[in-house]
């Protein structure tokens, strides 16, 4: 069996890696051998990104496959006593044991857990069609799992800072919003407008609307622009109200006072003395003795 496959082929593309169905000579190279496994004796890769198979597409895989055969084979790593790990495939797998198939071509590859982690999740960014969430959290997995910056997570999945950092952002929605997105209720630029809604109760009504309404991204946009618009002119009018309060307790008291809120309407009031014989002058008039 050749030697393992290096980390640092992931940034020389992904073909440098995965390529179970393209050029032989590739597939040499990178050490791994076309077989027939029985079907039986394949376990499901335990870091496929992949939660959700569409049965409509699997059922035409399967129809296809009936029809011609896998053309395509797997992609499979060693395990012991005759059993085998997926790579690559998993729908083909699927759909094989839909039809029925005993055995399965696959190639056989060389790859320990950290690799095969890292191949599983390339693998699928690139050739896979997952939805917006499923793409955000393999990118979490592959920064947190690997140790992989953003920026060289980029490089490796063939993607700009911006992009990852856009599926990234996602992963702060609602999850009632987030399940919305995956069952393609809403698309992504639905849910990148809704990340700038800062109270969960706004982002789930605007969702609500989107739904109900059955509004454009750009109208989404336009709602979460209003809304924010509307939360900067409530802040400067509170702003307003209590430098008018400072103001007034500041010529009653013949000093600086100031007053600090919070959203829900609580704050604290801070009076400023310079002197012993100044704060004991304003105790007498808070406790109302003058």
């Amino acid at each position: 069996m050749a030697k393992a496959i290096k980390k640092q082929a992931l940034g020389r593309g992904l073909s440098a890696l995965l390529n179970d169905g393209g050029e032989t000579n590739d597939e040499q190279r990178s050490g791994a051998q076309i077989v027939s496994i029985d079907i039986e004796n394949i376990q499901v890769n335990p870091y496929q990104p992949r939660t959700r198979f569409n049965e409509e597409a699997l059922n035409e895989l399967a129809d296809s496959i009936k029809s011609l055969g896998l053309i395509q084979p797997i992609t499979v790593r060693k395990k012991d006593q005759g059993q085998y790990e997926l790579v690559s495939g998993e729908r083909r797998y699927r759909a094989s044991k839909k039809v029925g198939l005993k055995k399965i071509p696959a190639y056989v590859r060389s790859a320990n857990d950290q690799e095969l982690l890292e191949m599983a999740l390339v693998e699928n960014i690139q050739r896979q069609d997952l939805d917006p969430i499923e793409i955000a959290l393999t990118y979490q997995r592959l920064l947190e799992d690997i140790s992989l910056s953003v920026s060289e997570l980029g490089q490796r999945v063939g993607k700009d800072r911006s992009t990852v950092t856009n599926y990234l952002r996602l992963l702060k929605l609602d999850p009632l919003i987030q399940s919305g997105m995956r069952d393609g209720w809403i698309s992504m630029g639905h849910g990148r407008s809704l990340i700038n809604v800062d109270r969960v109760e706004d982002q789930k009504a605007i969702y609500r609307d989107i739904l109900n309404k059955n509004l454009s991204v750009r109208q989404t946009e336009d709602r979460v622009k209003a809304l924010k618009n509307s939360d900067q002119k409530a802040k400067r009018s509170k702003r307003s109200g209590n430098s008018q309060q400072d103001k007034a307790l500041s010529e009653f008291y013949n000093t600086s006072v100031t007053i600090k809120g919070n959203p829900k309407g609580a704050g604290t009031i801070q009076i400023k003395f310079k002197n012993q014989e100044e704060l004991a002058a304003l105790t007498k008039k808070l406790l109302g003795e003058n």
